[in-house]
């Protein structure tokens, strides 16, 4: 193949040059290259030539475009778009911030969203950017690290291959910085990125000066060869750092967005559409109307939700209720969409739709509750508003007053001080306060079983007094276990058993398999059922080596002709024990009963004591019923009991504490908590529950472990701390240093303060957030 022109004649119009972006005439290209059968053009051989060495490299250059078109044609049209930083701006389509100038995001996450345009643009920048940000660096520290480039390249050549390596990064990677930093000075609303663009800014142009017009500095600021100090690597290194910790955090956005995605796509793509002389035909979800008749057959994921007209089945509804065990489903029943039918086919009605589903609402209720920003951002953007100002004042005010009473050369000492004063009080430390303590407590965390999503998460634990938990696979294993096993008679229990398992070795529900797995524990060996039959809503029956047996709750044992009257006060009590009692007959008699139970954590109890000791108040909510929830909460000491609780209800209930001003914690596993993780100030998922939980969740407890939650909130409370620590140490030690930078010493000492030094005083507040963010590991 021929890799130096595009095959066939030459077509019409323009294409953009995919390694510098500019836009070249197709018909008139010099400069061709095919790759993958698709020609290339270019702007000079230079481009070509780079692109032929890598081209999967430059190729990224045009992800953003495709990742954008992706995420229009998968958002539906109309759909509302919010800023990530000020989710008070909102409007019809994508573009940008008018406060912040970050890009807005769609406010509704569909099936088929594709990447973050923004994260796949921001990470070709990073690459791009480090290519020419390293060999920058070690160029302009090269003597500390014992490279003689000084000795090897004369001084001012190596300003100029500094400023030649640093124009790349500041002109493109930072481009999106500096617009954002000129959007909040046009809206007047100063934040960090005003910090960033001043502070980057100034240590560039400074620089620029410095290299171009050495000699309008004092002399006693030259150095070898009449140079004066340039902080080229400074304003580049900083911009890649600011890239690096906005790819952290859309890649955690776009983490939460994927959760999401998977938890949609629990609706089937298509459903069984039955017409109206019978016959069923497949169709797309997205063309199910209201009234439409479908079918659902075993090991299907239910596709809208509706009413079941004929048939029944079993139905795992884990995904509402956090219950595992299926509910007995038949005509006139309600059930929902994305749920998984276990068993039966059955004819179902579709009543809600699209975005009416209960699952769109728990998905719409994530997203809603996600667009949240940590507390401790609005108050630095606070301080901010008040500091930025401060310091351009402070610079302009140093450079008037050393122009109007300086020495000479009074010009020169009028732009070293507002240079100082703008150089030392760029946002280093700022950018390193809260992400470095959340660095470092991650890695505390993790080693003690706590998964960190975010520092709002952090910071929010350690001020909750209220914290909701969920029942099942939360407070307790979420795996249940034969507990009981009692004879009428007194007589042989094992063989009880043997006939129970035998019979429930032909179901597949989580009862059944607890019974089997009783009897394999204790070691009692099963046979084989013949003729098993499960009856909706009362059990099962079968024939076990010549024996009629029948397992089920006492309506199973009217229809057999069963008296347990006697007896319903002994299984009432074992549920009012948190366990699930079921009848056992053989031969049409009562032979005894079975009971199921769901462990507590074993460290759940102490784990409550001490947060009650610490002031959270520990609420429980639960899907489960009234009398199961009253039994749980009895054996951990819990007063406060919500049973009966769908995913609405849970994230209600949290709506409703917070308006009372109560600051909320929610601990859950499984889908039907993800509307109350997220919807509380904190969630905190178990490490395992499902993946929407868990990405809803600030936090998780890696094992599961209730006994976690003491050492999170622990944490929590160091890292707050440590974070307005490190907040106190980058504005406090800046601002002390300003007035230094600004010359207040020069009647004294007869000496200012170089930009180099504001440099190095600049870099020691950030070893000081550093230093400070350490002692968060031990």
């Amino acid at each position: 193949m021929d890799h130096t022109h595009a095959h066939g004649s030459p077509a019409s119009g323009t294409a953009i040059d995919p390694v510098c972006g500019m836009a070249v005439e197709i018909a008139t290209a010099k400069h061709t290259y095919v790759h993958d059968g698709e020609a290339y053009y270019f702007c000079n051989p230079r481009c070509k030539d780079r692109f032929s060495f890598d081209p999967a490299r430059y190729l990224d250059v045009n992800a953003k475009a495709e990742a954008a078109a992706k995420v229009a044609a998968s958002v539906p049209k109309g759909t509302m778009y919010t800023c990530p930083m000020d989710p008070e701006i909102i409007q019809e389509g994508p573009g940008t911030c008018p406060i912040c100038g970050m890009a807005l995001e769609p406010m509704d996450v569909t099936a088929d969203t594709g990447p973050n345009p923004e994260l796949v643009d921001f990470e070709h920048r990073l690459k791009i950017g480090l290519l020419f940000g390293i060999p920058l660096l070690l160029f302009a520290m090269g003597p500390h690290l014992g490279l003689p480039l000084h000795n090897w390249i004369a001084p001012r050549t190596l300003q100029w291959i500094e400023a030649a390596l640093a124009i790349p990064v500041i002109a493109w990677c930072g481009r999106p910085f500096f617009e954002r930093g000129i959007a909040s000075f046009k809206n007047r609303s100063p934040n960090m990125w005003t910090l960033i663009a001043i502070g980057t800014g100034t240590a560039f142009a400074y620089s620029v000066v410095a290299l171009l017009a050495p000699q309008l500095f004092p002399e006693g600021l030259r150095g070898h060869g009449g140079v004066v100090p340039v902080y080229f690597e400074a304003s580049a290194i900083i911009i890649l750092l600011v890239l690096l910790g906005q790819i952290l955090e859309l890649r955690a956005r776009a983490r939460t967005g994927d959760a999401i995605r998977a938890l949609l796509n629990r609706a089937p793509k298509t459903a069984h559409l039955i017409s109206p002389d019978g016959n069923e035909t497949d169709v797309p979800l997205a063309d199910v109307k209201r009234g439409d008749r479908l079918s659902v057959k075993p090991g299907e994921n239910i596709p809208v939700d509706g009413v079941i007209r004929e048939g029944q089945s079993a139905v795992d509804e884990s995904m509402l209720t956090g219950e595992p065990i299926p509910a007995d489903k038949s005509a006139g029943d309600k059930v929902t969409g994305g749920t998984l039918n276990t068993s039966g086919t059955f004819i179902m009605e579709a009543e809600r739709v699209g975005a009416e589903t209960m699952l769109a609402r728990i998905a719409q209720m994530v997203t809603t509750a996600q667009r949240s920003r940590a507390p401790i951002q609005s108050a630095v953007d606070k301080v901010a508003a008040y500091f930025v100002p401060t310091v351009v004042g402070i610079a302009l005010l140093a450079f008037l007053g050393w122009l109007a009473f300086g020495p000479k050369p009074a010009l020169a000492y009028a732009i070293v001080a507002a240079v100082s004063v703008l150089i030392i009080a760029c946002p280093c430390a700022l950018g390193l306060a809260t992400p470095m303590s959340v660095m470092v407590a991650t890695g505390r965390g993790a080693r003690e079983g706590i998964l960190v999503k975010s520092a709002e998460a952090l910071e929010r634990f350690a001020t909750v007094d209220t914290l909701i938990v969920d029942k099942t696979g939360t407070l307790t294993e979420g795996r249940p276990t034969l507990a009981d096993v009692t004879s009428v008679t007194g007589g042989d229990t094992k063989m009880m058993l043997r006939l129970a398992a035998s019979l429930e070795r032909g179901s597949e529900h989580p009862i059944a398999t607890a019974i089997v797995r009783g009897a394999k524990e204790r070691h009692i060996a099963t046979l084989k059922p013949t003729a098993f039959k499960a009856i909706n809503g009362k059990g099962v029956v079968g024939d076990v080596s010549g024996q009629d047996v029948a397992i089920g709750n006492a309506l199973l044992m009217t229809d057999l002709g069963i008296d347990t009257a006697p007896h319903d006060a002994a299984l009432d009590a074992l549920r009012r024990d948190g366990k699930i009692a079921l009848y056992i007959a053989t031969n049409n008699k009562l032979a005894g009963w079975l009971a199921v139970a769901d462990p507590v954590k074993p460290a759940a109890r102490a784990a409550f004591a001490e947060l009650e000791k610490r002031g959270i108040s520990v609420v429980m909510a639960t899907g489960d019923n009234k009398t199961t929830a009253d039994a749980i909460a009895r054996e951990l000491g819990l007063i406060a009991v919500h049973a009966g609780m769908l995913p609405d209800a849970k994230a209600a209930l949290v709506a409703r504490l917070k308006s009372e001003g109560r600051k909320v914690a929610f601990a859950g596993d499984g889908i039907n908590d993800a509307p109350g993780l997220a919807a509380a100030d904190v969630g905190i998922a178990m490490g395992t529950g499902s993946d929407v939980s868990i990405e809803s969740a600030g936090l998780t407890l890696a094992k599961g472990d209730l006994a976690a939650l003491v050492r999170a909130h622990t944490l929590a409370q160091d890292t707050r701390r440590n974070i307005w620590q490190n907040v106190g140490l980058a504005f406090g030690y800046n601002a002390l240093a300003i007035p230094v930078a600004a010359g207040v010493l020069y009647p004294l000492t007869g000496t200012m303060l170089s930009p180099m030094l504001a440099a190095a005083a600049m870099s020691l507040s950030s070893v000081s957030v550093i230093a400070n963010a350490l002692r968060l590991a031990r």
